[in-house]
């Protein structure tokens, strides 16, 4: 059985339930504070959060996980416009039964703060913790990186911080080979990294050269890992005199096991 729930104020306010898939078509304006519930008997799902939102492959190690609308203006800069807004809101949940090698880092329904829902991104420092300077940005699914702020332009940002770290949690044992970045291009504004170290949670650490480009930038990891996280660390900004080096995209590429 899989279940959709809008919950407010502890309430539940609509619900759709299905064998499978489940979709929600809620017709009325959502308000801060509202949550969607979803509940699956699967670990593996496809969640769409939002008609305006991109589906999203996760992991629920819970099978449920609570999505908290991001009502607020700050939250909204990186959704599309019309995204949780209006009289009618489309959500659906599914079993993910293609999971084949993939990009495993790409969640549009990642969230900052604790969650039960993955892959996951966290850093140790967020630009003036703006939501569009946050980790979650950079497993959006978006690549347009020649602008910066709200959306299509999330990403992260280290506010100058030359201890910046970002860490990617997959929830679970995955199999992973490759990394594609994208580094925010937005020149003059930006600088940009040329060397980064990715350390995985096998042991490996690999140190990496990067470019000031606007396109994917392919980082080999020598040979099949097993992990369960990643850190990207140890980023080195280039001789420019802006001081705001940023990732817009993460790709990790692998398969589960």
């Amino acid at each position: 059985m899989t279940t959709i729930r809008l919950i407010r104020n502890g309430e539940v306010l609509a619900e759709a339930r299905a064998m499978k898939e489940a979709q929600l078509l809620y017709r009325g304006e959502y308000i801060p504070g509202d949550e969607l519930l979803f509940e699956t008997d699967y670990e593996y799902a496809v969640v769409q959060v939002d008609q305006a939102v991109a589906p999203a492959h996760v992991y629920l190690p819970g099978r449920s996980f609570s999505y908290r609308l991001p009502l607020a203006d700050d939250n909204l800069i990186i959704y599309a416009p019309g995204a949780f807004k209006g009289g009618m809101h489309l959500c659906s949940i599914r079993p993910d039964t293609a999971r084949g090698y993939r990009n495993l880092a790409c969640n549009p329904a990642d969230q900052r703060g604790d969650v039960t829902c993955y892959p996951h991104a966290t850093a140790n420092v967020e630009t003036r913790n703006e939501s569009c300077f946050c980790a979650r940005n950079v497993i959006d699914g978006e690549h347009i990186a020649d602008g910066h702020g709200e959306w299509p332009y999330g990403s992260w940002g280290i506010g100058a911080r030359t201890d910046a770290e970002l860490t990617l949690d997959f929830g679970r044992e995955v199999e992973v080979d490759r990394m594609v970045l994208y580094l925010r291009a937005d020149f003059p504004h930006d600088a940009y990294w040329i060397h980064g170290s990715v350390l995985l949670d096998d042991g490996c650490e690999i140190d990496f050269p990067l470019e000031g480009i606007d396109g994917p930038q392919e980082i080999s990891l020598g040979g099949s890992h097993r992990i369960r996280t990643l850190k990207l660390y140890k980023l080195i900004k280039c001789d420019n005199p802006s001081a705001f080096p940023s990732l817009r995209q993460l790709e990790v590429y692998g398969k589960d096991i």
